[in-house]
This record gives structure tokens, C-alpha cells and sequence, in this order.
């Protein structure tokens, strides 16, 4: 029997087969059937026997073969849907396809893809010829919640797809609503009639991006239908045109229904709701993506028991209420923040939007603690830490006071265990208390580089070893000081002390941490100090990169230009980061640092012709009076955060979109004109942060440890320069400036400012999402890939490159299916001219040294970090040494994760079957084609030119390649952070 016989048979399940997967199938013709995978392994042992001839019969490579096939493909169908729901025939076909073309089996694959495509003309003909007829198809019905069947209403079907589509260019509702008819059953649920449509413009996102507005749309439909009839108590549905009158009803009526569940905040309810109601715009629902409100709808909207009752705009009214609930105006003010969230020139970090308006308003995004060295003082640290995630805080440890293994503990006259087997507490319970569900618990513990501990603490994320000794959830971070990296260069020793032997090293830096150090060392050598080690600071370097090559952690950040340039200096020490090193304030015994985060979102603040500085200057001022009213409203939920953060008032205002905000202006990412438009834009947004702060200040007081601060002194963050410089042999940092500083100066110096730090770039992985645009200072990933968080698998499509190639003409199946074949990537598809790939250039086709210039540019105006990203395709110990060193030498504070390419590539199949490495395989002539592997960097064209040699290169290198290559074959460095991630939730 042919394979063409076959090929099609794995969907089709015979009835009278027992199925132990829980799964339906619909036939072509509308009926359901029971799954059976028995029926995939045996449709492909017969292909291969079709394929490959008699010699097959009873190979035991074929068994095998096929074997790992059908468990890949019930593998993946298994992840994708839940026990009892329906699958398509397609959607199986599609799955051992791809199963086939990963496992190289081309010969097979083709014959596969060319049936499927004989049988999908001869179904086309088969339909037209039927269409000639009288149609006979049976009315097909709905199956209520209460066990009826009710026809189904095929015209509010076809209503709510066309006004998805609306006037969006490019996109029709023809093919949805075909693909939509094609998976509905006699007998179909609301639910699955909801998704239906969903599903099926989610297939075309890839071929036209504008089909992502129509399934948000769609999205949108389900979701009206779930909110109204909550807030109603009785079955409703609404058109998107409906609602612009509903929504008057609707948001009292939601208000109230939140406010009963115990969700939302009496107090919402005494706003003046008719003037409130009047601000909102249902016309901005339509502004979304698909991926974005997803993820709104499955973690941020208000819901009991499942059911949401908040639509996008009820969301962000309550959200904008909510951070306006102790404004004098308060109505005034929450229509302004609603204006801005809403629109998306600014959005408020992930706690603020979960909690504002709530019962429990934690709106706070990170905490950072110093864990005192004993045992009451860590328990109850970690204590502080599930409290502090409970509600959706991410948090920073500064463990290096905790005494090192081999210290001598007094009460009981024995030695210490050091600090690994706490941290492995603290790992376990930031997994336990997983906020609600909505997100995993996140922390990062930082250890100074001296600490007697360093080396089994950059063994803690190693998948070798003993487990009792290892923390596989949590994130690390090395605490570097100056001192340490002066003596790698130098080629010199570095003593590792624990803290009970050497207490004033962890509160001190710069010039007073050498002399200390130096000190301690001296008394090591003369014997007054056992318990220490002294290594070749070069080793230990070596060891650190080594490290990240391995395990992606712990990250490197740099203790003294965090230190010196800190405006608190005058009250305490930065001991460390968060748990996405942007946040640099000062912790103690008795203060636990809270920041308080939103991002501007650049993209929507420039034009083709460069950035809007006077609406950028007033998203700036709002945002910034809307993080100072966070600290007032906030819930605190220990009492060392709530001191801290009044005392001080520390806010984090960041950036997203600025990939984007270059496509606009035609700026590839690998460019001085980038690095300048870095610099530019960073510096306008501290010049009004600043302005902000001191505007609050004016009105409402300036906070109360700003005497002696920086500030007080008139010293902005880019005079802090001067004073990190001054103790720096090594020191390259560009000073320009645009704007006029020096009446600003005068203005912080006289007037005082409101919040003791402004600025911060946070990852904004999740609220970029909902923005729909590029994530924090990021590059593109990829130009086309799919996306996976907890909301499930997204296929993102970069808009700006499809418009740029249908411009050109460019656009067409055979670009999909390049695009897909090189996993996102146009640097190798020859048809693309050069500028076009140039400014479409993904991550891994960058050189790093171009993110760490810019992010030089935007540091010397930051009062405290970024999180910066860094992506090697094909990472060596030199290129690490250099690039780190170049982050050193450049000035940044801080650097956050090493990216390795995706476990994960572009699903190759479609439903015309134009899956790029089918090209390959259809044409076996073309056998030296480059194949992405599954475990190393996507393929890349020649290196972009790296940033001025004479400039932003250390001038000299230190080999640091270990004798065995950490990374030789992909295999260790597949288990680096991967961006796309499903499980890592640190940077949401």
C-alpha cells in the first residue's frame, strides 16, 4: 500500500480503536471521532515502507524511527490541548509533518506534503462542485450550559468576524469564517464556538500581522460575552459597535460586582462614576494584539471564579482610579492616567496592574533585603521573601553577610555550613509562593566576589553536583568590586575571606574597600586570619564566565559605580540589584528597598523624522506623579518596606519600544545613529524625570532623607560621572550632553526633588506584550517566531519588516517560507536588498559590544541601572572576556542575562504547506543548505560591523578560554537562558 494512501489516516480514528488520550477528532465532514495513536504509527511505518521500499520491513532503525515520531507528535498535542478537547485533522497532519522534516526524514516528508497537497486540490474541487448544488447542509446547533441545543446563529458569526476585520488593511473574513465553519461539530459548546473563530485567525498572523488586531478582536468578542453576563446574571452578548453605548451601564455594574466579590476597593465606588464612565474609550479595545490581550485576559482582569468581569477598558479605568484613589481631583487625575495606560504611551509595571484598585494594593515591582548573618535574622528573611512575593514582588538577597563554610559559630563551638544550604530554602520558597498563580516567585541572591562562599555559590545553578547543594529556580548575580577586575587585568591574587573574618568589606567601596581589603589580606599573610583562600583573580574570572557559558548565571554586576554614583549615598550602601539588576538602592538591617516601576513606551513618542520631545516631556510628568502616588497607596506587607520607601521614595521610570522606535526612523541597531538616538532619547527622559520630581517636590515636599544627598549638592546623574572617573584607572564614557541642565541644576538644588531615584529600565517583557511592541532596550529576537509564556504559544510576526517588504514587492509565500526555513533571520534570503536586512538584523546577528555602547549612553543619565541583555550566537571564552570587560570599562552597573539561541524554532508548516525546509527537501539538489540545529545559534550572515575599534574595545585582552571550551558541540550552552522560555517568568 502507497504512502499517499496513507498519509492522511493518523487523523482519522477508527471508532471501534480505544483511545487513552481523552481526545475527540472532527472529520472533514463535521462528526467526531475518538483519538487514537495507534493509528500515527502505523500510517508511518507504512510510509516508510512506501517511501524507502521492502528493505524496511522489519528495521529495527524504521521501529525506532517511527516510534520516537508518534510520541514526539502525541507529545506536542498533549501540550497543546487539554484531556476532551476536539483536535483537527489538519492540526494532526501538521504535527507529523513537522515531526518528519525535524528527524530528516525527507524522502518521506516529501511524499507526505505532496499528497496532502493532491488531496487538498481535489477537496477544493470537490467543495466548488457542491457549491453548483442546493445546499443540504443540516442547521448545525450549540450546546448551552444547561445541557439545550440551540441552532446556531451563523450571521452573528459572520457580523462579529467582518467587524473584527473592520477596516484593517490586508485581511478578510472569508478565510476565517471558512476555517471557522470547518472545526464546528454538531453539537459544538459555547466555549469551543468562541474560540473557533479565535483559532482561526491565529493561523494567518504569520502571512498577513494585521490578522493579530483580528484575533485580539475576536478574543474580545468571548470575553464581552464572559463579562456581560457576569455583571448581568443572565446570558448576553454584545458587538464591539454595541458597546460604545453598553459601556455606560456596564463599568457601574462591574464596579459593583467587584466590590461585592471582595476584589475591588469600595472606594472606587464613591468616584464620580458618571464622569468617569463618560472618559472611558471602547474604541481603544480595538487597539490590541492578539498576544496582548491574551495575556490580559488570562492574568490581569479581575475574575471569580474564572469568570472575568472586567472588559480592557474597565481594566485600566480601575487601574487608573485606583492609583488617583488620594489625588484632591481625583476623577481629573484617573482620567489622565486612564489616557495614558490606554493608549499605551506609557504602562504601569505588572503589580500595579494586577492590585491598583484592589483590596490589597501591592503595587510595588521589587524588594530588595540583607540577610543578617545569623539564624533567626535568615529565617527571617526568608520569611520577608514569601511575604514580599505573595503579591507579585520580585526580589533581590544580599546574602555576602551570612558567614562562609568553615566559620566558626560560637553558640555551639562548630563550623559553619556556609551559605548554600540557605539559599536553597530561599529557592524553594520562592517556588512555593507562586503569586497567586499568575506568576512564579521570583528572587536573585547576590554574593560579593570575595565572599569565601564564590565558588560552590557559581555552582548553584549546575545540573551536576549534589542537588542538596544546588538552587535550579533560583537566579544568582556576582557583586563585583572595582578592585577585583583591576586585579584580573593585572594578572594578580584575589583572597576569598568569610564576612565574620572581614565585616567592613560588604558596606564599603571605591578607595576605602581597597585600603580595607588590602588590609584584610595582610593580616591573612601574617596569620591573624585562617579561614581564607587566595586564587589567581584570573582563574576565578575565568571560572565566573565559564559559568555563564554553563548555566547562564550568576550575571555580572558591578558593585562601586553602583555605589559612588548612588544620589543615597550620604544614608547607606547598595549591597545589591533586584531580580532584574536595574533597581541600585541602598538596604540594611532595618530598611528593606521598594522601587516602583512604569515604562515609557518610545515607540509611540517618535516619528520618522526623530522623537517627539514635547509629548514625550508630558507622558513623563504623568507617569512620574503616578509612581510617586504608588508609594502613598501601596500595601505594604512588612513593616522595614514601608519605612524605607516613605523615607526615601524611590521610583523606577523606564523605556520599551526602543527597536521599534528605530524601524520607525529607519536606524538599524548596529549603528552610531543608533548609539546617538540611545543617548538622545535617554537624556530627554531624565531631563523630565527629574523636572517631574522636582515639580512634585514643589507641591507636595521633598522626601525626607534628601539632605546630603547627590541631589542636595546639585550633582545629577551625569555629574556622578566625574566622580566614578576620579577612582577609575580604566574609565571610557562619553559626556556629551543636549539639553540645557544647568537651570534644572539650580532647580534640584533649591527646590529639592520628591523621589530619592527616578529612573530605571526594567525588562517589561510582559507589559510590552500588552502594548504590543519591542521589550525594553531589546533588539528583535527574531522576525518571526513563536512565543511561549504562561498564556501558551503566540506567533509573533515584526509588522515593520512585512510593511518594508510589501513595499518592495517582497512579500509572497516564498518569503514566509524563508523567513521560517532561517528561523527569522533575512540575513541569508538573497532577494532581500542589504539595507533592509541591515536594519532588520535579529539578536544573534549583532555584535554585543553595539548593545553594551548604547547602553553606555543611556547609564551616565540613569540614577540607577537597566537590564541589559546580552546575545552571543557563538560564544567563546574571549568574546566574554571582552565583552564584559567593555561593560566594566564603559561604565554600566549592571548586566542581566547571557542569551543563547532557542531551544526552538519557527513551526514549519502552514496550512498551504509552504514550510521553508519542505523547499529544501523537495529540492535535493540543494543538500548543503544550512539547517538550523535545535541545540546551537540560528545561522547568521557575515559578523555587522562592530562599534569604532580605537574607541569601545579594551585595549587589551586577557585569554580567558579554559583549556576544555565550555561550550564545544552546543550541548552545555543549550542549558544558558533561552528568551522564549514558557518557564522562565524572572523578567514578566
Amino acid at each position: 500500500m502507497s504512502v499517499t494512501q496513507h498519509a492522511e489516516r493518523p487523523a482519522v480514528s477508527d471508532p471501534s480503536h480505544s483511545s487513552t488520550t481523552g481526545y475527540q477528532v472532527i472529520r472533514r465532514t463535521g462528526s467526531v471521532t475518538a483519538f487514537d495513536p495507534a493509528k500515527i504509527k502505523a500510517a508511518l511505518t507504512k510510509a516508510f515502507l512506501a517511501a524507502e521500499g521492502e528493505t524496511a520491513s522489519g528495521s529495527h532503525r524504521v521501529h525506532d524511527s517511527v516510534d520516537g515520531l508518534t510520541e514526539q507528535v502525541v507529545s506536542v498535542l498533549h501540550r497543546r490541548a487539554a484531556p476532551g478537547h476536539t483536535l483537527q485533522i489538519e492540526d494532526i497532519q501538521d504535527q507529523v509533518e513537522l515531526a518528519l522534516m525535524r528527524s530528516e526524514h525527507h524522502k518521506v516528508a516529501r511524499a507526505y506534503v505532496l499528497y496532502r497537497e493532491d488531496r487538498a486540490r481535489e477537496r477544493a474541487k470537490a467543495d466548488a462542485r457542491k457549491k453548483k448544488k442546493p445546499s443540504d447542509t443540516p442547521q448545525l446547533s450549540v450546546t448551552q450550559p444547561d445541557g439545550r441545543k440551540t441552532p446556531l446563529d451563523f450571521d452573528r458569526l459572520s457580523t462579529v468576524i467582518k467587524e473584527a476585520c473592520g477596516t484593517l488593511a490586508d485581511v478578510s473574513p472569508d478565510p476565517i469564517m471558512a476555517e471557522t465553519r470547518r472545526n464546528l461539530y454538531d453539537g459544538v459548546t459555547l466555549g469551543e464556538l468562541a474560540l473557533a473563530p479565535i483559532m482561526a485567525a491565529r493561523t494567518l498572523i504569520e502571512r498577513e500581522p494585521n490578522y493579530a488586531f483580528v484575533s485580539a478582536r475576536l478574543l474580545l468578542d468571548k470575553l464581552r460575552t464572559e463579562a456581560l453576563g457576569f455583571v448581568s446574571g443572565r446570558p448576553e452578548q454584545a458587538t464591539q459597535a454595541e458597546m460604545q453605548d453598553r459601556y455606560a451601564t456596564y463599568f457601574p455594574a462591574a464596579l459593583k460586582a467587584g466590590i461585592e466579590a471582595g476584589l475591588i476597593d469600595a472606594e472606587l465606588a464613591k468616584f464620580d462614576l458618571k464622569k468617569i464612565t463618560a472618559a472611558i474609550k471602547p474604541d481603544r479595545d480595538l487597539n490590541f494584539q492578539y498576544l496582548g490581550l491574551q495575556t490580559l485576559y488570562d492574568r490581569y482582569f479581575l475574575h471569580v471564579k474564572g469568570s472575568r468581569f472586567e472588559l480592557p477598558q474597565a481594566f485600566f479605568m480601575r487601574v487608573a482610579m485606583g492609583l488617583a484613589i488620594r489625588e484632591i481631583d481625583r476623577e481629573v487625575k484617573a482620567i489622565e492616567f486612564y489616557n495614558q495606560l490606554s493608549t499605551f504611551v506609557f504602562m504601569a509595571s505588572t503589580p500595579t496592574l494586577f492590585n491598583a484598585g484592589t483590596c490589597r494594593p501591592q503595587l510595588s515591582s521589587c524588594f530588595l533585603t540583607t540577610v543578617p548573618d545569623d539564624l533567626d535574622g535568615i529565617f527571617k528573611s526568608v520569611k520577608d521573601n514569601a511575604l514580599l512575593a505573595k503579591y507579585s514582588g520580585g526580589l533581590g538577597n544580599d546574602w555576602t553577610p551570612v558567614r562562609g563554610l568553615g566559620a566558626h559559630i560560637k553558640g555551639t563551638n562548630g563550623e559553619s555550613q556556609g551559605v548554600v544550604p540557605f539559599l536553597k530554602v530561599a529557592n524553594d520558597t520562592a517556588i512555593a509562593v507562586n503569586q497567586g498563580g499568575k506568576r512564579k516567585g521570583a528572587v536573585c541572591a547576590y554574593l560579593e566576589t570575595w565572599h569565601i562562599d564564590i565558588e560552590e555559590f557559581l555552582d548553584l545553578r549546575k545540573n551536576t553536583g549534589d542537588d542538596r547543594r544546588r538552587t535550579h529556580d533560583m537566579n544568582t548575580a556576582n557583586w563585583v568590586p572595582d578592585l577585583f577586575m583591576e586585579r584580573v587585568m593585572a594578572d594578580g591574587p584575589w583572597t576569598l575571606f568569610s564576612p565574620d573574618d572581614a565585616p567592613h568589606l560588604h558596606d564599603l567601596y571605591g578607595p576605602a574597600f581597597k585600603t580595607a581589603y588590602e588590609t584584610y589580606e595582610a593580616r591573612a599573610n601574617s596569620g591573624q586570619i585562617r579561614n581564607f583562600k587566595t586564587v589567581r583573580a584570573v582563574d576565578l574570572w575565568r571560572r565566573m564566565l565559564t559559568m555563564l557559558f554553563e548555566t547562564g548565571h550568576p550575571w555580572i554586576t558591578f558593585k562601586d559605580p553602583c555605589n559612588i554614583r548612588s544620589p543615597q549615598g550620604h544614608r547607606g550602601v547598595v549591597h545589591s540589584s533586584n531580580l532584574c539588576t536595574e533597581i541600585t538602592l541602598n538596604t540594611s538591617h532595618d530598611e528593606v528597598a521598594v522601587c516602583n516601576l512604569g515604562s515609557v513606551n518610545l515607540a509611540a513618542h517618535v516619528t520618522k523624522n526623530g522623537l517627539d520631545h514635547d509629548k514625550l516631556a508630558q507622558t513623563v510628568k504623568t507617569a512620574m506623579r503616578m509612581l510617586d502616588n504608588v508609594i502613598d497607596i501601596n500595601f505594604y506587607t512588612i513593616p522595614e518596606a514601608r519605612f524605607s520607601n516613605l523615607r526615601h521614595r524611590p521610583v523606577g521610570l523606564g523605556l520599551m519600544g526602543f527597536q521599534d522606535a528605530l524601524q520607525i526612523m529607519k536606524i538599524a541597531y548596529a549603528s552610531d545613529a543608533a548609539i546617538a538616538f540611545a543617548d538622545e532619547s535617554m537624556e530627554a527622559i531624565s531631563f523630565h524625570a527629574i523636572s517631574a520630581s522636582v515639580d512634585l517636590a514643589s507641591e507636595r515636599g521633598r522626601y525626607e532623607s534628601f539632605d546630603g544627598s547627590l541631589w542636595s549638592r546639585g550633582i545629577l546623574p551625569i555629574d556622578s560621572l566625574d566622580l566614578l572617573a576620579e577612582t577609575r584607572a580604566e574609565f571610557d564614557v562619553d559626556r556629551t550632553t543636549r539639553l540645557d541642565w544647568e537651570p534644572l541644576r539650580e532647580r534640584v538644588k533649591t527646590i529639592g526633588m520628591r523621589n530619592s531615584n527616578t529612573m530605571a529600565i526594567a525588562p517589561t517583557a510582559t507589559i510590552s506584550n500588552i502594548c504590543g511592541v519591542s521589550q525594553s532596550i531589546e533588539p528583535a529576537y527574531r522576525n518571526l517566531f513563536v512565543k511561549s509564556n504562561m498564556s501558551g504559544d503566540f506567533t509573533v510576526v515584526n509588522a515593520a519588516l512585512v510593511a518594508d517588504l510589501k513595499e518592495r514587492g517582497l512579500w509572497d509565500d516564498v518569503m514566509i517560507s524563508d523567513l521560517k526555513y532561517y528561523d527569522g533571520s533575512v540575513g541569508q534570503i538573497d532577494r532581500i536588498p542589504d539595507e533592509v536586512k541591515t536594519l532588520y538584523a535579529t539578536a544573534f546577528e549583532l555584535d554585543s559590544s553595539w548593545l553594551i555602547e548604547a547602553a553606555s549612553r543611556r547609564q551616565k543619565w540613569l540614577d540607577q541601572a537597566q537590564s541589559l541583555n546580552l546575545y552571543i550566537a557563538n560564544p567563546s571564552g574571549k568574546k566574554l572576556n571582552d565583552l564584559y570587560r567593555l561593560a566594566w570599562l564603559r561604565g554600566l552597573k549592571t548586566t542581566y542575562y547571557l542569551r543563547s539561541s532557542a531551544a526552538t524554532h519557527v513551526e514549519k508548516s502552514t496550512l498551504k504547506g509552504t514550510d521553508g525546509r519542505l523547499n529544501a527537501v523537495a529540492n535535493a539538489t540543494v543538500a548543503s543548505a544550512p539547517t538550523p540545529s535545535t541545540q546551537t545559534a540560528s545561522p547568521v550572515p557575515s559578523p555587522l560591523p562592530s562599534p569604532n575599534q580605537t574607541s569601545s574595545r579594551p585595549s587589551a585582552v586577557i585569554d580567558t578560554a579554559p583549556a576544555v571550551d565550555p561550550i564545544v558541540g552546543g550541548e552545555v550552552w543549550g542549558k544558558a537562558c533561552s528568551i522564549d522560555d514558557p518557564e522562565c517568568e524572572a523578567c514578566q
